[in-house]
């Protein structure tokens, strides 16, 4: 797996979302956020987070839904439960994932980070493919970026955020990341 110039990693399936801009200009990209997300909450399988990413959510489709109307969210990547990579946004450009936000004393964590979507819930252990995924994709990031950091969304937003949650094994995740 590797990073292109255009800031699309090969063999993810690309799936432009409109919820991003630009970067603040000489920004370096030095965190990576992991979140997880489901829609519904608990629900895997389907394009119901792909069409949220993309603004053609059906929000009739479901009673949950109804509370995302007008929400203008996205991840740079989506990973699913087999592994299978979507990437929605180019990682030069900046995504709309993390909201108000800090790590370490710096505020706007979507400015300086990549944000990955793992398929999944707080309460539910995450896929062997997701981990392999993860991993492969933060290394082919740390190869083309100044990547010095890695944490949840909970931790850089801890007063409105829990995922990717108790479930996500950091020292598997640590640990697969190290052997390379």
């Amino acid at each position: 797996m590797r990073l292109a110039p255009d800031g699309v990693v090969a063999g993810a399936r690309f799936v432009a979302s409109p919820n991003c801009d630009d970067r603040p200009p000489g920004t370096a990209i030095s965190l990576l956020v992991v979140h997880s997300i489901s829609l519904p909450p608990g629900r895997f399988g389907g394009d119901s987070v792909e069409r949220l990413f993309t603004n053609t959510l059906d929000e009739s489709a479901d009673p949950y839904f109804a509370g995302l109307r007008g929400l203008k969210v996205s991840a740079h990547f989506f990973v699913r439960r087999d592994g299978a990579l979507v990437q929605f946004v180019p990682v030069g450009r900046r995504a709309w994932h993390a909201g108000a936000s800090a790590w370490r004393g710096r505020e706007r964590c979507n400015d300086f980070s990549v944000g990955v979507e793992l398929e999944g819930a707080d309460d539910r252990p995450f896929e062997a493919a997701q981990y392999r995924r993860l991993a492969g994709l933060a290394r082919a990031l740390q190869a083309a970026l100044p990547l010095t950091d890695v944490a949840a969304h909970s931790d850089v937003a801890p007063a409105r955020k829990t995922d990717p949650g108790p479930s996500f094994d950091w020292p598997r995740f640590l640990s697969l990341l190290a052997s390379a």
